[in-house]
């Protein structure tokens, strides 16, 4: 495993059409906006997604949806109570913060990747460990405000039994809320000090990049059908030091999308112009989505 020895910073440019890419609970769950209108996809969702492509992979995941299992651990406790390496340290003689971390690490890409807290409390012998990943992700934001639309939903059986064959319940189910069009971007940055700490190795870090390219392969819902949610660029950029040539900042801001001439209201990909400034001694890898 080659050690990460450089900077990485990273950019992806998304659409969304007809979809719902990331609801908010506390607002009926429609889809997050700012107060400027401007649609949001949470760094939380992001990495999520991120830890699925990696699991599709066949990589080791700590924090597994439940419906992605691929064990029979229902919590993230007893995943890690069972990870020989990882409990060898966790309590008892042998606790030792640092060296749990490492076990931990080294068990799951995810941990090592984006970092975990873990607390578990309610016994004698409680843990509570914090672990610093070096993989930061930016909420995705849209670059215009987002049009929302929204449709009442129904059934159309009874969902229990009742004692009067003849009554029919309510057909309202709630309400079904959806991006009728939008473009997204969303920054990260990789850190070498971190990755140091966490033994993320430059391997990790190309599966991270590959993660994004194909991040919303295998995401299907009914909140976000099969091709409703793309990736359609993929911006890489490898620094020649560890601290890098420029900050995270200034990379970013290299990258610059407008309305094409003529656009008078975006409604796709093609109606946006990306130009990536250059900046001297720092190369951009440009990829595809997939």
């Amino acid at each position: 495993m080659q050690p990460l020895n450089k900077k990485i910073d990273f950019a992806v440019v998304l659409s969304v059409r007809n979809a719902n890419p990331n609801g908010d609970p506390l607002n009926g769950n429609r889809p997050r906006q700012n107060y400027e209108g401007k649609g949001e996809i949470s760094d939380v969702c992001l990495k999520r997604k991120i830890r699925n492509r990696l699991q599709d992979m066949g990589e080791s995941i700590l924090v597994q949806s439940d419906d992605r299992r691929t064990d029979s651990f229902r919590s993230i406790k007893d995943r890690v109570e069972a990870n020989a390496d990882a409990q060898e340290f966790m309590k008892g003689k042998k606790k030792n913060a640092e060296l749990f971390a490492k076990a931990a690490c080294e068990s799951w890409i995810d941990v090592r990747s984006f970092g975990q807290v873990f607390a578990f409390p309610g016994s004698n012998d409680a843990v509570s460990i914090g672990v610093r990943g070096p993989v930061s992700l930016h909420t995705a934001v849209s670059l215009d405000p987002i049009d929302i639309s929204s449709l009442q939903i129904t059934k159309s059986v009874n969902l229990t039994t009742s004692n009067d064959p003849d009554k029919r319940g309510s057909d309202t189910m709630g309400m079904k809320h959806r991006v009728d069009f939008g473009v997204y971007v969303t920054k990260g940055s990789i850190n070498v000090q971190l990755a140091e700490r966490t033994g993320f190795t430059y391997e990790d870090a190309l599966k991270i990049r590959e993660a994004l390219i194909s991040l919303f392969e295998n995401d299907t819902s009914s909140a976000r059908p099969d091709g409703s949610m793309e990736v359609h660029r993929v911006y890489w950029w490898e620094h020649g030091s560890k601290l890098g040539q420029y900050s995270s900042a200034k990379v970013h801001r290299s990258l610059e999308i407008s309305w094409r001439e003529g656009v008078v209201a975006p409604n796709k990909f093609d109606d946006y112009v990306i130009k990536v400034e250059p900046l001297e001694g720092l190369d951009v890898q440009e990829y595809a989505g997939l």
